[in-house]
């Protein structure tokens, strides 16, 4: 007989969708670092069973966000200063890495997209709206991933992107953000459009080392 997996309400199974939503509480700050996490208090915090709990904080061992010691439990390890300034410089070496290959490796239908992505957020600039903005950013950046045609690549750099963006208060942005980081994928853009790979790598680069200057003034 075939096991199935007990799934939640979005159709993901529970232990994946419960991995889910502690890491994005653990990279917002909701579970604070050095916070222990016992299979009792996380059932009943997220009203799910012990199952899916023990494999939820597996993962979470396994990604770093969470700590086994041994005699006393979970607990959480979260973000230092330095891990995030470290996920930037290791982000732009990938991120460079990715807009390389994509260059050479994105189809026309990938490239058309790349183009209505981009106006997206021309739009939603003018609108003047971070949330969306940030959303479509992701998009932007994904669709670069998956042009790479390399899966490791897309997968480190999926998880670095959330790290970033999940541990930034939203209320942080500066008035000038979205003018600027706009104009910084509009070049990034630009060099695809022209299938240039130095401009591309000038452009990311550059995009990548005011993103982290951009976060270091908060």
């Amino acid at each position: 007989m075939v096991q199935m997996k007990a799934t939640s309400t979005n159709g993901l199974p529970l232990a994946e969708n419960l991995y889910t939503q502690i890491q994005m509480d653990i990279i917002k700050g909701v579970l604070p670092a050095g916070k222990k996490l016992t299979e009792q208090s996380l059932c009943e915090q997220y009203k799910i069973s012990r199952t899916p709990v023990r494999e939820a904080l597996r993962q979470l061992e396994i990604e770093g966000l969470v700590e086994n010691i041994p005699n006393r439990g979970s607990f959480v390890v979260g973000f230092t200063s330095q891990d995030i300034k470290d996920i930037y410089e290791l982000r732009k070496t990938y991120e460079i890495q990715a807009v390389k290959w994509a260059i050479e490796r994105i189809n026309d239908d990938e490239l058309e997209e790349l183009g209505e992505i981009f106006e997206f957020m021309e739009f939603y600039t003018k609108k003047h709206d971070i949330d969306k903005m940030l959303n479509i950013n992701s998009h932007f950046h994904q669709l670069i991933y998956t042009s790479s045609r390399n899966k490791m690549l897309r997968q480190v750099l999926s998880s670095f992107q959330m790290y970033i963006k999940y541990s930034r208060d939203i209320n942080s942005y500066g008035k000038d953000y979205l003018d600027t980081v706009l104009e910084e994928h509009r070049a990034i853009y630009n060099a695809f459009l022209q299938k240039n790979e130095t401009l591309a790598i000038e452009a990311m680069m550059l995009h990548m080392e005011n993103s982290y200057l951009r976060q270091s003034e908060d």
